[in-house]
């Protein structure tokens, strides 16, 4: 099993580094993440909420 753990990045950040951190997780480039976590906002609008949610919830 591997033991991969989901963090905020401190390196890879802008606002609260949960992008940066989901980004490192899944070994993608954080600003493809960025960009949908945009049109997630833009689309449904509950994007906000799911960001202020994942900067609590992840721990640094």
């Amino acid at each position: 099993m591997s033991d991969k753990r989901l963090y905020r990045s401190s390196t890879n950040c802008m606002l609260c580094g949960v992008c940066g951190g989901i980004g490192e997780y899944f070994n993608i480039d954080p600003t493809l993440i960025r960009l949908a976590w945009v049109l997630f906002c833009c689309l449904g609008g509950s994007g906000i909420l799911a960001y202020i949610v994942a900067a609590i919830i992840i721990p640094k």
